[in-house]
């Protein structure tokens, strides 16, 4: 196949959303007045993405060998997205998040990762040529962390960009993640459990975003919502606010039709 610009190693969950007036309380049924079922997965959703955007991408992920795997492929396809580095595992179901959203956009994830668990070396050794190759590389922490970091490493080794969303966020994140990645992007939530600084404003953005320089990446990115984002570089140190157009949430979650 042909060189991807950007290659993403991540995850692949097939969204099934309810729309609620409100979220219930524990314990508690509530009436939706919507259903439906969604692609989605950090991995997958950042390679749709940047497929959407014009690049040439290429996906490393696993999904079941059931009808939400068989569908997702299809929707990687229809994406334009080569589907050569999909696996699919055996007895174990496609990923899948169920997810509650209310009228202000608010909600409610659960997420049970299933066949994203099963990624391992081999499936990177067979994609090696194609990450070593690329322009950008792209993980998160939606597989197991240690393919995530062998990711980084072989993309790193080969001098390929590499850019890092630590999410679902870990405390106690191997050291080696922060040295491999040449932009780690991450919201304020996420900072806060990798530096341990609350975030709460632009100000405690910034500090975060420098401790997680001085960790090893060389750009680090903090995301703040509605206040925009902090960046930093060890070529520009300062912190930098990058403010946004304010804009009514209709849901914060992402699925791709």
């Amino acid at each position: 196949m042909a060189a991807a610009d950007v290659v993403v190693v991540g995850s692949c969950m097939t969204d099934l959303v309810s729309l609620t007036t409100r979220l219930p309380k524990a314990g508690e049924t509530i009436h939706g007045h919507k259903f439906f079922t969604g692609f989605g997965g950090k991995g997958a959703n950042q390679c749709v993405q940047a497929a959407r955007l014009g690049a040439k991408t290429s996906m490393i992920c696993k999904v079941g060998k059931d009808s939400f795997g068989y569908d997702y492929i299809e929707n990687l396809k229809k994406n334009g997205i080569p589907t050569d580095f999909v696996g699919q595992a055996e007895n174990v179901a496609t990923g899948a998040a169920s997810i509650i959203v209310d009228n202000e956009g608010q909600n409610f994830i659960v997420i049970v990762a299933g066949a994203n668990l099963l990624m391992d070396s081999e499936d990177l050794r067979r994609a090696a040529h194609v990450i070593c190759q690329a322009k950008v590389m792209v993980c998160q922490l939606e597989v197991t962390p240690a393919v995530s970091l062998e990711a980084l490493k072989l993309a790193h080794k080969s001098g390929v960009k590499t850019l890092f969303n630590p999410a679902p966020a870990l405390a106690d994140l191997d050291p080696q993640f922060y040295i491999h990645s040449n932009i780690i992007c991450c919201n304020e939530s996420e900072a806060e459990i990798l530096t341990g600084i609350t975030v709460c404003n632009v100000k405690d953005a910034g500090r975060a975003g420098l401790v997680l320089l001085e960790r090893g990446c060389k750009t680090a990115v903090v995301t703040l919502g509605l206040e925009g984002c902090i960046m930093v570089s060890a070529k520009e140190p300062i912190p930098k606010h990058v403010p946004v157009k304010k804009v009514t949430a209709v849901d914060t979650t992402l699925w791709l039709p």
